[in-house]
């Protein structure tokens, strides 16, 4: 007997259906194969382009991919960097030492543990913007680092970015940073690292647009493709960067020997490939290789490049398609390549699934992180010369004066592609503290970077009104030209600002492609001559009773003004931002010309002057505006110390005091004369957040400095071919045949080491070499040793006159002796030939292993041992 009615049994049998399509995993989230995690990727993958519709399939290939929403694809952006830490995220975060500063350290370990960290930081950023809505640019978990170009000429303004000259160097320190970045996790990608600029690309800046690089097969594979071949090969980075310049006629993103050939074919790569920004434009607006965007962007496709950095010249795919340039299927292998890594970094899978997922904010400048700073901070610094004055002695000084237009610089520190910290130490701030209230510490600026002007402070609220209020009425625009009515006005105390990009200000309005404007009236209480100083990242402009006021100095905007006491002046500021960080600072005080003699004697009754000095960023960089004797947009014309520094050292030398000049760069200074008068010189580089703190450590014995070059140190440019020729001849240590200033893999401790008892196995059966060394600390002070090897190999065809096949940092104790062991494999005991293949070395094989490259000094010292092996 049926005891349920007809309709009953409808329910029941409603229930018990939505009930298997629950336990079948086929509700709402997983309605479609690529939403089910147990799934192979590549199925996912294939499922999920094969439900977009073609106008969809093109949107995903634009680094601002939009949702789909239909299908419950959250946008996301492509564009993040992490260079040296996470860079231009609206969150504070962790500011590791800038690239060249890292690759000083030659501590591959040390880099791991630095990405690892970032990607930390930046997991958490990934997931706590994402569960706030927020999808933007530099937000995301693809990184567009590290920039693995060869520094073959050290006028490259972007050379600061990359790990130096070295071939082998760089691949050790990127395959770290690589496999640091993107975890160990079998499943799951941490984040995605991406190999840039491939390839040949290492300036100028000014014709990057335009050039077309040709090089010999023997440097291409010597010099210019080892370290990509490293970290796609071997450290499997999941991402690559074509570069603006074209090869052989080609654009290099559309190139059929580098991205067809090596990269697809003999490298097997199956990650994805981006354009630089702006790129795919250069193929018909400046190379003018194609006649317009649809053929320009379906070669672009074709040979591989999967996802465009710009404004949309992918969009053009649409009309590519409609003239038979390309098929749909041929768009389906880049869709694939760019959803591939998204499934791989979780982006599709529930959080508890997707071991990063629940990574804090917390995590953002942790003590382990800013202790990680200032390890690989204090690694970094390369103490150029030493004539027994440092490590200082607070016992023996009771006044230092601090002087230099870095001394005190926050920027400076932070270089380019970076994050903002919360705290920033400068060397001022790091000597202050270190030496308290046993030390008088005195500061003067001097000079700055590149002229005498020296501006100071004495800004005061009060001078400035609006309409009753002290402070700016600020008006800020979703737009960058202050276009329509403004998003958000608000009374602003003071115009100082250092946002992230995309940070939000307020009122939807966020830092990126915006405008906004300041309004005050400044009322002097005392006539004279005042100066506004204004600095901003992008675009500033002044405007003094609506007159636009043009600016005094050759990198600094001051603007200076006669006013009259009670009289009332109407100040308008207008700023632009386009992208990265945003940047905008005001300042009201006097300025003057320096006399650099009465700098010198101002200081001359101090026991010690510490000069912190040489460039910054904002005069060596990427594509930039500046254009003054000695730098032009970006690079540099010359590598010379600028003049007004060098004419200050020479009157602080002439006060007869003890003069230590600390360095920062991002690239090689000549310093013939500061090496040959200065008797104590340390490279601090770009340093990061803890590079204060750093410095003061070294100048006074809290650590023993052991960083060592990755880039040779040239009198001058007349040692260097033509900036614009990309043969190696007469380039970096591996080739150049002159005197250097200071070498490569150069680098003073404040202890002596030795070497002896060289002992080299030749292993027959696989080819490899066993080299061992015994290394004796014979100083006074702990400290760190950077054993290197170089091997020379004489042919019949050119190669390196030595070049790196093996390093090690290492810590020894006073007195200390350690037996130091390489394994040599048969790559590295391979030489390139002149069609570009690899091939064994023969003969005759010189081996050094030492402190730094062999030299008759090194040798006779003992920091240094040489031997030679035959047919091996």
């Amino acid at each position: 007997m049926c005891l349920i009615n007809e309709s009953d049994m409808n329910k029941l049998l409603l229930i018990c259906g939505c009930f298997l399509l629950l336990i079948c995993g086929c509700g709402d989230k997983t309605q479609y194969k690529f939403q089910n995690p147990d799934l192979p990727i590549d199925e996912r993958v294939e499922d999920l382009v094969s439900l977009l519709t073609v106008e969809e399939k093109i949107s995903q290939m634009i680094n601002n991919a939009p949702a789909i929403e239909r299908l419950g694809i959250p946008a996301y952006n492509w564009w993040n960097e992490a260079l040296h830490g996470i860079a231009r995220s609206p969150y504070p975060v962790t500011s590791f030492p800038q690239a060249m500063g890292m690759a000083a350290t030659w501590n591959s370990e040390a880099v791991y543990m630095m990405a690892d960290q970032t990607s930390t930081e930046g997991r958490a950023i990934f997931h706590d913007s994402s569960r706030k809505g927020k999808t933007g640019i530099f937000l995301g978990l693809t990184y567009w680092s590290p920039n693995i170009n060869i520094f073959r000429d050290p006028r490259w303004g972007r050379g600061q970015e990359t790990y130096g000259e070295d071939p082998y160097l760089t691949g050790i320190i990127g395959s770290s940073f690589v496999r640091g970045l993107q975890g160990n996790d079998p499943n799951y990608l941490k984040s995605s690292a991406c190999a840039k600029h491939y390839a040949v690309h290492s300036g100028p800046e000014w014709n990057r647009h335009t050039y077309n690089a040709e090089v010999s097969n023997f440097d291409l594979w010597d010099t210019y493709l080892p370290a990509f071949e490293k970290l796609i090969v071997d450290a499997g980075a999941t991402g690559v960067m074509c570069a603006y310049n074209a090869f052989y006629g080609q654009p290099c993103c559309g190139s059929d020997v580098l991205m067809m050939d090596i990269l697809k074919n003999q490298w097997g790569f199956d990650g994805y490939v981006t354009s630089d920004c702006g790129g795919i434009y250069d193929f018909f607006r400046t190379h003018k290789t194609h006649p317009d965007a649809m053929s320009a962007v379906a070669d672009a496709v074709l040979h591989g490049t999967d996802c465009e950095c710009g404004d949309g010249a992918y969009l053009a795919l649409i009309d590519a398609l409609a003239n038979g340039l390309i098929t749909e299927e041929e768009i389906d292998v880049s869709l694939k390549h760019l959803f591939n890594i998204r499934f791989r970094l979780g982006m599709f899978d529930p959080n508890d699934r997707v071991p990063y997922s629940k990574i804090p904010v917390t995590v953002l400048e942790s003590p382990a992180h800013k202790a990680h700073a200032l390890k690989m901070a204090q690694e970094s610094i390369v103490l150029l010369k030493n004539d027994n004055i440092l490590p200082l002695n607070k016992k023996n000084i009771k006044k230092i004066a601090v002087l230099g237009p870095n001394a005190d610089s926050e920027s400076v520190l932070l270089a380019n592609y970076y994050g903002k910290p919360t705290e920033v130490t400068t060397i001022l701030e790091g000597i202050k503290a270190k030496v308290g209230n046993e030390v008088e510490v005195i500061y003067d600026k001097g000079v700055n970077l590149t002229d005498d002007y020296v501006f100071v402070s004495s800004y005061k609220d009060e001078l400035f009104t609006y309409k009753g209020s002290q402070g700016f009425m600020a008006s800020y625009f979703q737009n960058t030209n202050r276009g329509g009515d403004p998003g958000l006005t608000r009374i602003e105390k003071k115009v100082d600002y250092n946002w992230g990009d995309g940070e939000d200000i307020g009122n939807d309005i966020i830092t990126r492609r915006m405008s906004a404007s300041w309004t005050t009236v400044f009322t002097p209480v005392e006539s004279g001559e005042v100066c506004f100083e204004l600095k901003a990242d992008d675009f500033a402009e002044l405007y003094i009773d609506g007159v636009k006021q043009e600016k005094v100095g050759l990198i600094d905007s001051y603007y200076p003004l006669k006013s009259e006491k009670g009289k009332s002046y109407k100040l308008d500021i207008y700023y632009r931002q386009n992208a990265d960080n945003g940047e905008i600072f005001f300042d009201l005080g006097t300025l003057k010309r320096a006399n650099i003699k009465s700098v010198a004697s101002s200081v001359k009754d101090a026991d010690v002057i510490i000069f912190a000095g040489g460039i910054s960023s904002r005069v060596e960089g990427e594509e930039m505006g500046v254009v003054i004797d000695g730098f032009k947009q970006g690079d540099r014309t010359s590598i010379d110390l600028p003049a007004i520094q060098k004419d200050l050292l020479k009157e602080l030398k002439a006060t007869g005091k003890p003069v230590v000049f600390v360095l920062m760069t991002g690239s090689a200074i000549g310093l013939e004369w500061e090496s040959k008068n200065i008797p104590a010189i340390i490279n601090v580089w770009y340093g990061g957040q803890a590079a204060g703190e750093a410095v003061a450590d070294v100048l006074f014995g809290d650590y023993n400095p052991a960083g060592r070059l990755p880039v040779t140190f040239y009198r001058s440019v007349d040692d260097l071919p033509d900036f614009e020729d990309y043969s190696m001849t007469n380039r970096t240590y591996r080739y150049f045949r002159g005197n250097a200033v200071y070498p490569f893999g150069y680098g003073l401790s404040y202890t002596t080491f030795s070497y002896e008892n060289l002992n080299v196995i030749p292993n027959t059966t696989d080819g490899s070499l066993r080299a061992t060394v015994s290394l004796t600390n014979t100083g006074k002070y702990d400290g760190d040793e950077v054993v290197q090897v170089y091997l020379s190999n004489k042919r019949d065809f050119t190669t390196p006159i030595r070049a790196l096949k093996g390093f090690q940092r290492l810590h020894l104790k006073a007195g200390e002796t350690k037996t130091v062991e390489f394994t040599l494999t048969k790559k590295e005991l391979s030489v390139v030939n002149v069609s570009g293949e690899l091939v064994p070395m023969e003969g005759e094989v010189e081996i050094s292993i030492g402190g730094g490259q062999p030299s008759e000094m090194l040798l006779a010292n003992k920091q240094a041992i040489q031997g030679k092996v035959n047919n091996f």
